[in-house]
C-alpha cells in the first residue's frame, strides 16, 4: 500500500513537473517571438522594413519551431509559418498595408498561443 502511495505521489510530481516546464518553456518562446514581431511591425509602419529585417524574423521562428513543435499541433505552427512567409513577401514587395494585417495576425497569434495550451480546467476538459 505504501509502495503504491510513494508511485502514484511520484507520476502525479512528475506529471506536475512537465506541465509548468511546458507552461514556461511555451509562454518564454512566445514573449520573444512577441517581441521580434512587435520590432518588425514598429519598422513596417514607420516604412523602415526591409526584406532582410523580416527574413531574420522569419529565421528566428525557424528555430524556435523545431523545439515548440513537440508542445504545439501542427496546424498551429503551419498556421504561423503561413502568416509569416505572406508578410515576409509583402515586405518585399513593398506591400506596407498588408504586411502590417499579416504582423497584426501574428501578433494575436504569438499573445494567445501560450493561454490556448496553458493547463486549465477549460482546456482540459
Amino acid at each position: 500500500m505504501l509502495k503504491s502511495l510513494i508511485a502514484i505521489s511520484s507520476v502525479l510530481a512528475l506529471l506536475a513537473g512537465a506541465v509548468i516546464f511546458e507552461h514556461f518553456f511555451v509562454q518564454t518562446n512566445f514573449v520573444h517571438f512577441h517581441e521580434e514581431l512587435t520590432a518588425l511591425y514598429e519598422k513596417v509602419d514607420a516604412d523602415e522594413a526591409n526584406v532582410e529585417d523580416a527574413r531574420a524574423v522569419r529565421n528566428a521562428w525557424e528555430a524556435r519551431k523545431e523545439q515548440l513543435q513537440v508542445f504545439l499541433p501542427h496546424n498551429d505552427v503551419a498556421r504561423v509559418d503561413l502568416h509569416l512567409s505572406e508578410a515576409v513577401r509583402l515586405i518585399g514587395e513593398g506591400e506596407r498595408s498588408l504586411a502590417l494585417a499579416k504582423l497584426e495576425t501574428l501578433l494575436n497569434l504569438a499573445a494567445t498561443f501560450p493561454q490556448a495550451y496553458r493547463a486549465t480546467p477549460a482546456n482540459i476538459f
